[in-house]
């Protein structure tokens, strides 16, 4: 859904890594979009998503629901300067996941960084090279660092304690409900689509600029990281 957002607003999409699902479909992705404004459209994504549709790996077609959670990020540049002991870090290297065939790779060239003060783990294995993966692992986690900085300070600002939200009900940002009836609503915001095809294709504009009007009209807050 947001890869499809980022191409209709004319942005770049990156795939930094994925890990498929035990049985079907994908555990985990991240993804890099770049483009003017990125993060500040983005940003309004993050939070816990519901969907309820006829799952395609049900043989007998019964109607389950799924729980997503979506985190947003800034990319920082240059001109930023976050310091990382080096010592605060664990690095560890594994076999990148793939389909296999005469392009598997033999190497451990994937990269995850866990941040121990923190906790924070980031890991990419989108290139063959395990140098080059390291300098991206260690890229995402100056940002993540930097993002964490900045919640910080936005939760002081509002006097309000922030935390990533559990992954299932009441926790949800908005809903996607393909069966029994047709109808996407964003629980923030009020803001609803009967149209949920269109919105799961990318169409995400009207809720994404009432979001950001109900931030800055003093409403609670609700690189993505999809957790399914």
């Amino acid at each position: 859904m947001y890869t499809r957002w980022a191409e209709r607003q004319g942005y770049k999409v990156e795939l930094l890594e994925v890990h498929d699902g035990e049985e079907a479909g994908i555990k985990s992705a991240t993804l890099l979009v770049k483009g003017h404004n990125a993060y500040g459209w983005l940003k309004t994504g993050s939070g816990v998503h519901r969907l309820v549709r006829i799952s395609p790996f049900d043989s007998n077609a019964r109607r389950h629901t799924s729980f997503s959670s979506i985190w947003v990020y800034p990319v920082i540049d240059d001109l930023i300067q976050i310091d990382i002991n080096e010592s605060d870090c664990r690095i560890d290297t594994y076999r990148s996941s793939g389909a296999g065939g005469q392009h598997v790779n033999t190497t451990d060239s994937a990269v995850r960084i866990t941040h121990m003060p923190s906790g924070i783990v980031v890991q990419c294995q989108q290139e063959r090279s395990q140098h080059k993966n390291k300098a991206k692992a260690w890229d995402m986690l100056r940002a993540r660092l930097y993002e964490a900085e900045l919640k910080k300070r936005e939760d002081a600002a509002n006097a309000e304690a922030a935390s990533k939200s559990d992954i299932g009900w009441g926790h949800q940002i908005r809903s996607y409900v393909m069966q029994p009836y047709q109808l996407v609503k964003d629980l923030r915001t009020g803001v609803a689509s009967t149209a949920p095809d269109d919105v799961l294709d990318g169409d995400l504009n009207e809720f994404m600029e009432a979001a950001l009007a109900h931030r800055v009209n003093g409403g609670a807050d609700a690189v993505v990281d999809d957790l399914a």
